[in-house]
């Protein structure tokens, strides 16, 4: 099985759009050798019946394996919808309530984004009946030369979806991937907004690209009108920090953090201390002149494992 799992990661390495194929390689080695848990949990007992173990070594062994076959094969695949109820303006209340699926972190590439995944995501944001679908970037990990076919699901969503990059689309750290992810979102009704805006009746919706990409210069928005609550969909949450004094708050939606992917003592708080300046985890955070929703997002970077972080669609009921 090892064997198997090496060959697997180098030929999928090879198929991937990756400016580091080792890296890659590494962590499809990680993905692919992550089978071997199932073996050696049952081996755990076999070990003890053989007594190869103790019973309290059997028991350990048992008992971390199970615990990463879980985060490695159960709870990625556990995806989960919250609801949450959100004013935008306490002065400018809505006419008619808002419901939007906001998503990220699709992450389609190495570890996650399957043809099974997509579907479950498509099943559940339709199944939410929301009025639009907000992506807040980050949609691939170093993906296949086939994405435009990866991401046809995206044409089953009975709602417009409406886009932005993360780092990982931008080369920071991904591979230049923009003209593939541009041509496979166009393909499949999603429409990219990054530096444009979205006018609907009561809202408007600007874009802004990536904080690492330098793409988020918003020194023009106390020139754009401001007769409506505006939205402003951005991938990193640390990019709320960038908006200027307006006369209304506005409401950042965002993703990035993964809400740590794996949560463990200390070494979660040390990796999200670098993903995220201001302290984003999940949730809603107010700030000088904005509010920031984040989202954990739905994939997997750096390692093929989410524990106690199960992916989710959130669906914000603005009113």
């Amino acid at each position: 099985m090892t064997v198997w799992a090496l060959y697997r990661s180098w030929m999928s390495q090879r198929q991937t759009e990756t400016i580091h194929p080792w890296k890659a390689f590494i962590h499809l080695s990680a993905y692919y050798l992550s089978y071997l848990l199932i073996p050696l949990f049952f081996f755990s007992f076999i070990g003890y019946w053989q007594e190869l173990f103790s019973l309290l070594e059997s028991l350990s062994i048992a008992l971390l394996s199970s615990l990463l076959i879980y985060a490695r094969f159960i709870e990625p695949n556990r995806i989960q919808v919250d609801h949450h109820h959100l004013q935008l303006d306490a002065n400018r209340p809505l006419k008619k309530p808002l419901k939007i699926a906001l998503i990220a972190d699709l992450h389609v590439g190495l570890f996650t984004g399957d043809e099974h995944q997509l579907k479950k995501i498509v099943e559940k944001t339709n199944a939410a009946q929301p009025d639009l679908v907000l992506v807040a970037g980050d949609w691939t990990y170093e993906p296949e030369k086939t994405l435009v076919d990866e991401l046809y699901m995206l044409k089953d969503i009975q709602a417009p979806v409406y886009s932005v990059n993360g780092n990982h689309d931008e080369q920071y750290p991904g591979p230049p991937i923009q003209v593939l992810l541009a041509q496979a979102l166009r393909e499949n009704g999603v429409a990219d907004i990054e530096g444009k805006i979205v006018e609907l009746d009561e809202v408007r919706i600007i874009g802004v690209g990536d904080l690492w990409a330098g793409k988020t210069d918003m020194r023009h928005l106390p020139d754009l009108p401001q007769d409506k609550p505006w939205l402003i969909l951005s991938h990193n949450p640390d990019t709320v920090d960038m908006v200027p004094a307006l006369p209304h708050r506005p409401l950042m939606l965002s993703g990035h953090t993964h809400g740590g992917q794996v949560k463990l003592p200390y070494f979660t708080q040390y990796m999200l201390n670098r993903v995220s300046i201001l302290g984003h985890v999940r949730g809603l955070y107010r700030h000088e002149h904005a509010d920031v929703f984040v989202t954990v997002g739905t994939g997997m970077v750096g390692v093929p494992f989410r524990f106690l972080v199960p992916p989710t669609i959130d669906i914000l009921h603005l009113s």
